[in-house]
């Protein structure tokens, strides 16, 4: 007997589903694409992106940067090009000021700088111009998010008042006396005025010339008389007399032979 014939299954192929790419057509283009999206909203970085490395614009790279150099052999002195990476990690760095986890490409230098300072947001506010060139693209990204919170304003404030300036919001700082107790408050007052006066002072300083003109009119010493004039003319002449006097005591006297010549 012959085996049973299998029946012939044809097994058509199912059309496959389109895949849809969900990158952000901004983001996909290039680096300069990419840090327009991210950077749309944030102030111009002062020295601007790296053209020679371009992926540290995307992470605290602290400035690092490929070297190259040679591998020499040991036995022939052969030369050998070669070239050393920046050692970046992957981390989730805790934010007290956004109070949540943030994850960013960190160089072991700057993990360890971080970890000096005392954590990702005191390293992201250092003042220092080299801190704010070490920062890149990333950092001062990240820098202008911590200036938006209310950590930083409260700092900001803290940081007047020690200054004997006048904060921001002021109204809002005096009504928490338990945090500022009497003499601060005193402080941020006297510090109120005085920037008031300061706005204020040209049109306080023609106020006090007009009324300062307006005090000479109407004084009757400084009007004009005839033995005001008078008085006037005598001093003057005395003035001019005077003068005269001392200039004649400076001229050099004449010799006997001038005197009788007349020369």
């Amino acid at each position: 007997m012959h085996p049973p014939v299998r029946p012939i299954i044809h097994h058509f192929s199912q059309p496959s589903a389109r895949c849809i790419s969900t990158t952000t057509p901004a983001l996909a283009g290039s680096s300069r694409a990419a840090l327009k999206y991210f950077h749309h909203d944030v102030p111009p970085y002062p020295y601007g992106p790296s053209l020679l490395y371009k992926q540290s614009n995307f992470g605290l790279y602290g400035g690092a940067r490929p070297q190259f150099g040679n591998k020499v052999s040991e036995r022939n002195e052969i030369k050998t090009r070669r070239k050393w990476v920046p050692n970046v990690h992957e981390k989730r760095l805790w934010s007290a000021a956004m109070n949540r986890y943030v994850r960013v490409k960190v160089q072991a230098r700057v993990l360890r700088t971080i970890d000096k300072e005392g954590g990702l947001d005191e390293y992201l506010m250092g003042d220092s111009h080299a801190r704010i060139k070490e920062l890149g693209m990333k950092g001062w990204r990240m820098r202008w998010r911590l200036m938006q919170t209310g950590w930083w304003k409260e700092r900001v404030k803290r940081r007047r008042i020690e200054l004997g300036l006048r904060p921001e919001g002021v109204e809002m700082v005096l009504g928490d006396a338990e945090l500022l107790g009497e003499e601060e408050v005193d402080q941020v007052e006297q510090a109120k005025d005085e920037e008031e006066r300061e706005d204020n002072g040209g049109e306080e300083v023609r106020i006090m010339d007009e009324e300062r003109d307006r005090i000479v009119e109407s004084d009757p010493r400084t009007r004009t008389d005839p033995q005001m004039a008078h008085e006037s003319a005598q001093t003057e002449a005395q003035f001019q007399e005077m003068q005269e006097q001392r200039e004649g005591a400076t001229k050099p006297r004449r010799s006997i032979w001038q005197r009788l010549t007349g020369r």
